[in-house]
């Protein structure tokens, strides 16, 4: 358990500040709850290493009472971890329509004012290296050098963040699976140690 909080502590982490999630969080009008799969990921692993280290002692003390906490402690864990991977699978299409329109607002105030979303439109076509819509004509300024020929935006913002919730799905889903077997493991003990005090 230690080593899967920190696993997922560390994915969370490189997820949420890594690339081009950490490039759209300076952006003023940034989709927070967007991270919210994130955090509750972050927080699921820190409680999953305080939980391991718990019921290492529990098992160590063969004590009944530590290992029923620890089981209703991974029993909270499963829940989030179990909403985190839903809310990826189910919310994808939300974000991505989300982030598509904060582009779309971006790209039509730089066509209007060509200083007023050039930040914006600079910080979308740098995180997702892409350039413009069906066209990059008008917003060519904004593109990154090195990005070789035309790009749709639309396009990459759906294939980006569709790849990206699938993977924190994923990994929601498999972290919750291994709870279910740290609280089979912790029912089973706590089950042999109270045979065992009968028997006695």
């Amino acid at each position: 358990m230690l080593l899967a909080g920190s696993a997922v502590i560390a994915f969370g982490l490189w997820f949420r500040f890594g690339g081009t999630i950490k490039d759209l969080s300076s952006e003023e009008k940034s989709p927070e709850y967007f991270y919210v799969g994130l955090y509750v990921l972050v927080g699921a692993g820190a409680l999953m290493m305080a939980v391991g280290f718990f019921g290492c002692c529990g098992a160590m003390r063969e004590s009944q009472c530590v290992l029923g906490s620890f089981f209703t402690c991974l029993l909270v864990i499963f829940a989030a971890e179990v909403t985190t991977g839903v809310f990826a699978f189910i919310g994808k299409d939300v974000a991505i329509r989300h982030v598509q329109s904060m582009y779309e607002e971006a790209y039509s105030d730089y066509v209007r004012d060509r200083g007023r979303g050039n930040g914006t439109l600079i910080t979308f076509h740098s995180a997702f290296q892409c350039c413009g819509k069906e066209s990059s004509e008008q917003v060519q300024p904004t593109c990154p050098k090195e990005l070789p020929g035309h790009k749709n935006c639309i396009d990459k913002i759906e294939t980006i963040i569709s790849v990206k919730l699938q993977l924190i799905g994923i990994v929601g889903i498999g972290i919750a699976g291994l709870t279910i077997f740290g609280m089979i493991f912790s029912m089973v003990l706590c089950c042999a140690i109270r045979n065992s005090r009968d028997v006695i």
